[in-house]
């Protein structure tokens, strides 16, 4: 079976719905596919049910409360505007029948794909497993490194 890994450091929605949807699109074709999820990609992974300042650093729980809580509240990487040009994406989406990111992250694991978090960025960053979607697992940067040389596509978004 062919496999593809993609790196996922971007914290913005526009490059979180390409992740998305060319892990959708690998796993419609039969293609394993591995997100590992470092720095500002692991806002992707949020819980927003499950975030807690419990056991966290005075740090930690400023960088909590100023991050965004859930995949759509990301910001777009150009053009964000203060999130008017982002709320011009969502509605050409709409226009086109897209799903949005959230669909398309539900999507993702319904199909298999395979969720990680960089187990040293979770650890500067303050994200504790618990806060993550159910489906993520910790990964360290070697694992990942291991995981991506055996990749038929790699990829950093």
């Amino acid at each position: 079976m062919k496999k593809m890994s993609l790196l996922i450091f971007s914290g913005d929605y526009d490059k979180a719905l390409a992740a998305m949807i060319l892990a959708n699109t690998a796993r419609e074709m039969e293609i394993d596919v591995t997100l590992f999820f470092a720095f500002w990609g692991l806002l992707l992974l949020r819980d927003p049910q499950k975030m807690s300042t419990e056991d966290k650093t005075s740090y930690e729980k400023m960088f909590a409360a100023m991050t965004p809580k859930s995949p759509e509240d990301l910001p777009l990487s150009k053009m964000n505007f203060s999130g008017i040009g982002k709320q011009m994406l969502l509605s050409m989406m709409e226009d086109e029948d897209a799903p949005s990111l959230t669909a398309f992250l539900n999507g993702a694991i319904k199909k298999g794909v395979k969720f990680y978090g960089c187990k040293l960025s979770m650890e500067i960053m303050g994200f504790q497993i618990e806060e993550l979607l159910p489906q993520v697992k910790v990964m360290t940067a070697k694992e990942y490194i291991e995981d991506a040389l055996n990749s038929d596509i790699q990829l950093f978004i």
